[in-house]
């Protein structure tokens, strides 16, 4: 299959342009007002207000970088991670909604300071999309995985594989966006989502697949090689 790499950089995703917007006019207002308000009467109150609120928005801005990565080298059966974060689980485990039996899951866990824009951890032809409404456990919790509102894209690579990649909202992300569209291809150094405040990105791979990464490691987004697929297996997983 022919590359062909799209990837436009921008330095703050568009996600979050009213997010950032919103908050620099609350932060400039703010300043306003208090230095006409508060500054008279204390001094001192005003400027640890002013920096509290300074140091929030640098944090919302930090969640909201878009950095441009392209993935040095051959991306032929390897897998890359998903998001920046951690990893927070390397297991055999049952996949019920795509596959019906058992896969291997490495899962990435996603703090309030990292980026949170999603990549396609693999490359091919893009065979389901499906967003599922759900409740909002703690991210790092294993129910999170199926009883937390999600998104589950199904991606079959060039040499037959079937990988599953799951983004899953945490008890404070309430909204996930996935670009992914069924029918068309993906490319390793895309967006394949994003998810706003804290979650996780669930990998679901053939149970041979080679781990190259370990428990509670950090991970870069379409940087760090989270696992490589066995050249020979191809996944026949029926969509339910």
């Amino acid at each position: 299959m022919a590359k062909s790499r799209k990837v436009k950089q921008i330095r703050l995703h568009r996600e979050g342009t009213t997010t950032l917007w919103l908050g620099l006019g609350i932060l400039v207002l703010t300043g306003i007002l208090g230095f006409y308000c508060l500054m008279p009467l204390c001094a001192v109150g005003y400027l640890v207000l002013m920096g509290i609120l300074i140091v929030a928005y640098g944090i919302i801005v930090n969640f909201f970088r878009c950095p441009l990565r392209i993935f040095p080298g051959d991306t032929s059966q390897v897998v890359v991670a998903p998001a920046d974060g951690h990893v927070v689980v390397i297991e055999e485990t049952e996949e019920p909604e795509y596959f019906g039996d058992k896969r291997l899951m490495i899962s990435i866990f996603m703090s309030v300071t990292n980026v949170h824009a999603n990549w396609f951890p693999v490359e091919g032809m893009v065979k389901m999309v499906k967003h599922h409404n759900g409740n909002f456990h703690k991210a790092w919790l294993p129910k999170a995985s199926t009883e937390n509102e999600r998104s589950t894209v199904v991606i079959e690579t060039p040499s037959g594989h079937d990988v599953l990649v799951r983004q899953v909202a945490g008890a404070v992300a309430r909204r996930i966006v996935t670009y992914a569209k069924q029918g068309e291809e993906c490319f390793i150094d895309e967006h394949m989502g994003f998810i706003k405040f804290g979650s996780r990105v669930d990998v679901y791979l053939p149970l041979d697949s080679e781990v190259c990464v370990t428990l509670h490691q950090a991970t870069s987004g379409n940087g760090t090689v989270i696992a490589r697929l066995h050249p020979k297996t191809a996944d026949k997983g029926n969509n339910a």
